[in-house]
């Protein structure tokens, strides 16, 4: 079971960098907002080669960082009822408000 989740994790890992330096490549300012990264990190990021990202994925711990630090944050984004469509809005404007 231990293993299994090392593996998942590593996949998350690999999907997440994979993702980041794709829109870094496509949309710096975006990215950078979106992914909340520095930008001397995310230099460092776009310009990896695919071999030096998977060896960054094999980490056994998460290379993300989770943007939820406050709980009532947490609770707002799943139990505050919003207007059909104006979901993401409402959580791209707490989360966008979270400081880091």
């Amino acid at each position: 079971m231990f293993d299994n989740a090392i593996n998942e994790i590593q996949d998350i890992n690999l999907s997440y960098l994979l993702l980041a330096q794709r829109l870094l490549k496509e949309d710096y300012a975006t990215a950078l907002f979106r992914f909340k990264l520095d930008e001397s990190v995310a230099s460092v990021l776009a310009s990896l080669t695919a071999r030096q990202l998977t060896r960054l994925a094999r980490s056994n711990q998460l290379v993300f960082k989770m943007n939820f630090e406050d709980a009532a944050q947490l609770e707002q984004l799943t139990s505050t009822k919003r207007a059909e469509g104006l979901e993401h809005i409402h959580a791209a404007l707490l989360m966008s408000s979270s400081v880091n």
